[in-house]
C-alpha cells in the first residue's frame, strides 16, 4: 500500500512535458526503442525530468515489473525477457492499466449502497402529488391529490401529524390538488388546484396550515409549480406556474400580498409588489415541470409536444419580455433537471433516452443516455457526486455517471406491482440519502446504506445536550437513547454512564445547580428528574401532567425551577416543594401572553425574565411579581426613543440564520446579521460570560466564533445590518449542531458542541477543534493553548444561572436557549500600597524597645535530672492567688476556734459561781 501510494503522488506531479522526457529515455541515439536496467531508469529519469526523487523512480520501477508479471504482459521480444528490464510499452501499459483501475474504483465508491426498500404507512386514499423536505423543521410533507397533507419525521419518516386542506372556493369532495412547492422564506406552501387558484397557507404555528391568501382567476388549470427565492435579498422571489393551456406564467413578488388577489390585476399591474411574465410556446401542450434557474435567470418548462420539448425563457433586463429559446425531441419530454456546477440540463424522454443539454446550445445536445426500454418519467441530479438518477414506466431505477456518460447501476424487481398509468412522484434527499417514490397512494422508501464511520463517535445515538461541571472538571453528555456520560475535560476519557434515564425517552435539555452536585434532566416523556453524580434520582418532577411532551429548555433561578417547550405558559416548581421526592407544579401568576408555545427562556438579575415563542414573539417579565411587562417585534418603531436608545442587551436566533439584537429597555431591534445561509434552517448560539464572543452553528456542523464585545453597544437610532467581525470558521461535526456551550476550563475559555453524529467536540474559543470526546487519542490541557486576550469571569450572582438575558426568535426546531451578556468589563482600578508602608517612618518610633534575649533551653539529660517542681508549671500569679485563697479558710478557723475557747472558760467560771452559792447556803 505504500508503495502505491508514493508512485501516485510521482504520477500526479507530473505533466506532458516530464512525459515527453520519460520517453526519451528508452530510445538509443539511432531513435530505437530500448529497455532499461533499474539501476538506469532511476539515475537517467531523476537526472533528466527531476520531479521526484531517487526512491520514488525505484518504486515506480518495481511496481511496473510486479504488475507485469503478476498480469502476464511481459513481451515475447528477448530485451523484455531478460530480467529486470523495463520498456516505454511496459511503462505505458502500467499507467493504462493503473487508471483504469482507479476509474473503476472511484465509479464503485461512489454507488449507494440501497437498505431493502420500506413501505411507509400512508394517510392518502389517493394518489401522491408532491413530496417536500422542510429545511427549518427537518421534516417531510407529502400531499395527496384530495388535499391530504402528512407530516413526517426527518429520521424514521414515521408518521407525525396529518391535516385536510381548507379552500372554500370548492367543496370538499370536489378538491383535486395537482401541486406544491415550499416558500422556504416566509415559511409557507403553495398549493395547486384544479378550480384554477392558488392557494398558500402557513406552516409555522403547530402545522394548522391555514390559508393566508390566494392568487384566483388564472386562465387555465395550473398543472405544475417552481419557487426560488434570493438569498442575498430574500423579499425577492420568484413564483412560476405551469398550467395545462401550453402557458408558463411567472410571478416576481418582493413582498407579501392581500388576502385575494385576481391574476387579472396582476396582469395590469395593479399590485406594486410585483410584475408577470408569460410565454405560449407550449401551444396546447400540458407543460409538465417548470424551473427558475437563478444562476442563468431564466426559466425552464417542458412538455410531451415534440416541438417545444424544452423552452428556456431568457429573462431581459430592461423590459418584461421573455426571449425564448425552444428545444426539440422525437416524442417530447416528462421531466427534467438542471446541474449548475456541470450547467447541464437532463431531459427525460418519453423515447426512452435521457438527453444532456447546454442551456446556451440548441443545435445538438451534449449527451445522450441510452439504457432504458421505456419511457423515462423522472430524472434528478446528485450534486455532489455528478451522478443522475432517472426512473422508467418499466419500474427501472438507474444510476448515471454524468462525465463518463455510462450507467454504472441499475436497479430493478424491488418495487411495487402496480398498473401501467401509475402516477410516481421522484424525490431525493442528498443530505439524509432518502429516495422516496409514490406509486399511486403508496409511497417507497430507499435508504442507503451510510459508510462505515472512520471518525470516532462520543455516543452510540445524536447527542442532544452537553454541559460543564467546574466542580469535577468534568464534560457532561446525553443523548436520545436517554444516557447520561461524564468525561475528563483533561484528556477527553469516559469518566461513567448512565442509561435510560428516562425509559425509552430522549433527554430534551439538561442543566446544573449552582452547587454543581445536581444535575436536572428533561425527556420527551415530559417529565424532570434531579440526579446526583453517583447516578441516583433524587427527586421526579411531572411537568406535563402525564401527557408524553418535548421540552425545551429549563432554567434555574434561585427559589423556582421554569419548564417550558409545549404550551403558551410557563410551568414553574417552587424550591420550598422539593421535601418529597414527586413534586408537583405550580401556578404561574402571569398566565398566558404568547400565542404559541414557549421554547426558550433567559434570566437577567435581578429580576427581569424574557421568554421566546414558537412564532417569533418575544415577552419581558418581571419575575419576582411574574407579570409581562412588554413585548418585542422586529419591525415596531418607537420613535419617542429614537434619539435616547442605548446598547443591545439581549441577543437572540431563529430558524432562517439571522442573529438580532436588542435593547429590552426600550423593546427596539438595534442589530441584524445573517449568520448561516437561511436555506439551513434553525440555527443554535452560545455566548462567552462576558459577552465578547458569540458562536453560532447551523445544520451543516459548522461553527463560527464572531467578535461582539464593541458591536451594537451604541447605536445610532437605526438597526446595525454589518456583520461583526469574524474571527474563526470550523467544521468539527457531519450533521446537525444541537447544543453549544462555553466554558472557563483553567485560565482559558473552551467550546462544547454536541452533534447529531453521535460526537461531542471542544475547542479553543476561538481556535482550532482540540478533539471529540471518546477518540483512542487523548488531548492534554495542560500544555500552552492558542493566546487569548483575556480570561473571563461570570458575572452572576449567587442562586441566579446567568447574567445577562438572551432569546431566540422563531425557532423551527426545540433547542437549548443559551444566555448573552453584550456589555463592556470593567476597568480594574490600579492597586497602590498604603501609606503606612510607604511612609512607615511618620506611623512607627524609630527607638524601639529592644526585644527579650532568646535563653537557650537546657539539654534533655539536664531536663531530666532537674529536681521536678510543680510550681514551674504554672504562672507565677496563678500560685499566688490559689496560695491566698488557701490561707483564708484556715484563718477563719483559728478564729473560731478562739472564740469557742473564750465562751468555754466564761460557762466555767459561771457554773463555779453557782456551786460556791450553793455551798454556802
Amino acid at each position: 500500500m505504500g508503495t502505491r501510494i508514493e508512485v501516485g503522488q510521482l504520477e500526479s506531479r507530473m505533466n506532458v512535458d516530464d512525459y515527453k522526457k520519460l520517453q526519451r529515455l528508452f530510445l538509443d541515439t539511432s531513435g530505437t526503442t530500448r529497455s532499461l536496467s533499474r539501476s538506469d531508469f532511476i539515475e537517467r529519469a531523476w537526472s533528466s525530468v527531476g520531479c521526484g526523487s531517487k526512491e520514488e523512480y525505484g518504486l515506480l520501477f518495481d511496481s511496473v515489473v510486479v504488475t507485469q508479471e503478476h498480469r502476464g504482459l511481459l513481451l515475447d521480444s528477448a530485451a523484455m525477457k531478460e530480467e529486470g528490464h523495463l520498456d516505454w510499452e511496459g511503462l505505458c501499459s502500467f499507467l493504462l492499466l493503473e487508471l483504469s483501475d482507479k476509474v473503476n474504483h472511484a465509479r464503485a465508491s461512489n454507488v449507494p449502497c440501497w437498505k431493502p426498500p420500506r413501505t411507509l404507512t400512508c394517510p392518502h386514499r389517493d394518489p401522491v402529488q408532491q413530496v417536500l423536505y422542510l429545511q427549518s423543521s427537518g421534516h417531510y410533507l407529502t400531499l395527496s391529490k384530495g388535499g391530504t397533507l402528512g407530516l413526517r419525521a426527518g429520521e424514521d419518516l414515521s408518521l407525525l401529524h396529518t391535516h385536510r386542506l381548507q379552500n372554500n372556493s370548492v367543496r370538499p369532495k370536489d378538491l383535486w390538488v395537482t401541486d406544491m412547492v415550499l416558500l422556504h422564506n416566509v415559511n409557507k406552501i403553495a398549493v395547486s388546484f384544479t378550480s384554477k387558484e392558488v392557494c398558500f397557507y402557513d406552516i409555522l404555528p403547530k402545522q394548522e396550515f391555514s390559508c393566508k391568501y390566494k392568487l384566483q382567476g388564472l386562465k387555465f388549470t395550473p398543472w405544475c409549480l417552481d419557487y426560488w427565492a434570493d438569498s442575498s435579498h430574500p423579499n425577492q422571489a420568484v413564483l412560476t406556474i405551469g398550467d395545462i393551456g401550453g402557458q408558463r406564467p411567472s410571478l416576481r413578488a418582493e413582498s407579501d400580498s392581500t388576502d385575494i388577489i385576481k391574476w387579472e390585476e396582476l396582469v395590469k399591474g395593479k399590485q406594486h409588489c410585483c410584475c408577470t411574465l408569460t410565454h405560449r410556446v407550449h401551444a396546447q401542450a400540458w407543460v409538465r415541470r417548470v424551473r427558475f434557474l437563478g444562476s442563468l435567470d431564466a426559466f425552464v418548462s417542458c412538455s410531451t409536444s415534440p416541438q417545444s420539448s424544452m423552452v428556456i425563457g431568457w429573462r431581459e433586463n430592461e423590459s418584461r419580455g421573455l426571449r425564448v429559446t425552444s428545444f426539440h425531441t422525437q416524442k417530447g419530454v416528462w421531466d427534467m433537471d438542471h446541474h449548475p456546477g456541470l450547467n447541464l440540463i437532463a431531459t427525460a424522454g418519453v423515447d426512452h433516452k435521457i438527453i444532456l443539454w447546454n442551456p446556451h446550445v440548441t443545435s445538438e445536445p451534449v449527451g445522450v443516455l441510452s439504457g432504458h426500454r421505456s419511457s423515462v418519467t423522472a430524472v434528478r441530479f446528485i450534486q455532489s457526486k455528478k451522478q443522475l438518477l432517472s426512473y422508467s414506466k418499466d419500474k427501472v431505477l438507474c444510476l448515471w455517471d454524468v462525465p463518463s456518460q455510462l450507467c454504472v447501476h441499475r436497479l430493478a424487481g424491488v418495487f411495487p406491482k402496480t398498473q401501467e398509468n401509475t402516477h410516481t412522484i421522484l424525490f431525493l434527499h442528498e443530505e439524509h440519502q432518502h429516495l422516496l417514490l409514490s406509486f399511486n397512494s403508496l409511497l417507497l422508501l430507499l435508504e442507503a446504506r451510510k459508510e462505515e464511520r472512520r471518525r470516532p463517535t462520543s455516543h452510540e445515538h445524536p447527542v442532544t445536550c452537553v454541559l460543564y461541571n467546574s466542580l469535577f472538571k468534568q464534560v457532561v453528555s446525553s443523548d436520545s437513547a436517554s444516557s447520561v456520560v461524564c468525561w475528563l475535560a483533561d484528556t477527553g476519557q469516559k469518566v461513567k454512564q448512565f442509561h435510560r434515564c428516562h425509559g425509552d425517552a430522549e433527554i430534551s435539555a439538561m442543566t446544573l445547580d449552582s452547587t454543581q452536585t445536581r444535575l436536572f434532566t428533561a425527556g420527551t416523556d415530559g417529565e424532570v428528574k434531579v440526579w446526583d453524580f453517583n447516578g441516583h434520582c433524587l427527586h421526579r418532577m411531572t411537568a406535563s401532567r402525564g401527557l408524553a411532551v418535548e421540552i425545551s429548555q429549563l432554567l434555574l433561578l434561585k427559589r423556582s425551577i421554569l419548564v417550558m417547550g409545549w404550551d403558551r405558559m410557563l410551568t414553574v416548581f417552587r424550591l420550598h416543594s422539593f421535601s418529597q421526592f414527586f413534586v408537583e407544579p405550580s401556578e404561574w401568576k402571569g398566565g398566558v401572553q404568547h400565542r404559541d408555545d414557549v421554547l426558550c427562556a433567559a434570566f437577567q438579575p435581578p429580576q427581569t425574565l424574557v421568554t421566546g415563542s414558537y412564532d417569533g414573539e418575544i415577552t419581558v417579565w418581571n419575575n419576582s411579581t411574574e407579570k409581562a411587562l412588554r413585548k418585542l417585534q422586529p419591525h415596531t418603531e418607537h420613535g419617542e426613543h429614537k434619539n435616547q436608545i442605548g446598547g443591545a442587551d439581549l441577543v437572540s436566533c431563529g430558524g432562517s440564520g439571522v442573529v438580532r439584537l436588542w435593547n429590552t429597555l426600550h423593546s427596539k431591534l438595534v442589530g441584524e446579521f445573517t449568520a448561516h445561509n437561511r436555506d439551513l434552517g434553525s440555527i443554535v448560539m452560545a455566548i462567552s460570560p462576558c459577552g465578547k464572543y458569540l458562536v453560532t452553528a447551523d445544520r451543516q456542523g459548522t461553527l463560527k466564533t464572531w467578535d461582539i464585545q464593541h458591536y451594537c453597544l451604541k447605536p445610532d437610532g437605526g438597526v446595525t445590518n454589518e456583520l461583526p467581525k469574524l474571527l474563526c470558521s470550523l467544521r468539527p461535526h457531519l450533521d446537525r449542531v444541537t447544543h453549544l456551550e462555553i466554558c472557563v476550563h483553567g485560565d482559558r475559555l473552551f467550546l462544547l458542541s454536541a452533534s447529531s453524529d453521535c460526537s461531542v467536540a471542544l475547542s479553543y474559543l476561538p481556535g482550532d477543534t482540540i478533539g471529540l470526546f471518546g477518540q483512542e487519542e487523548h488531548w492534554c490541557l495542560e500544555g500552552p493553548g492558542p493566546p487569548q486576550q483575556e480570561p473571563e469571569l461570570d458575572q452572576g450572582e449567587g442562586g441566579e444561572e446567568d447574567c445577562r438575558t438572551g432569546g431566540k426568535e422563531s425557532p423551527s426546531t426545540p433547542s437549548t436557549f443559551r444566555d448573552l451578556r453584550i456589555e463592556e468589563l470593567q476597568s480594574v482600578k490600579k492597586l497602590c500600597r498604603p501609606d503606612f508602608v510607604t511612609h512607615f517612618q511618620h506611623y512607627f518610633n524609630k527607638s524601639q524597645e529592644p526585644s527579650p534575649k532568646y535563653t537557650t533551653p537546657p539539654s534533655r539529660e539536664a531536663a531530666v535530672k532537674a529536681a521536678f517542681d510543680e510550681r514551674s508549671l504554672f504562672p507565677k500569679e496563678l500560685l499566688e492567688m490559689e496560695k491566698r485563697q488557701r490561707r483564708k479558710p484556715w484563718n477563719h478557723l483559728e478564729e473560731s476556734a478562739c472564740q469557742q475557747e473564750r465562751k468555754q472558760e466564761a460557762k466555767n467560771t459561771r457554773s463555779t459561781g453557782r456551786d460556791a452559792r450553793w455551798k454556802d447556803r
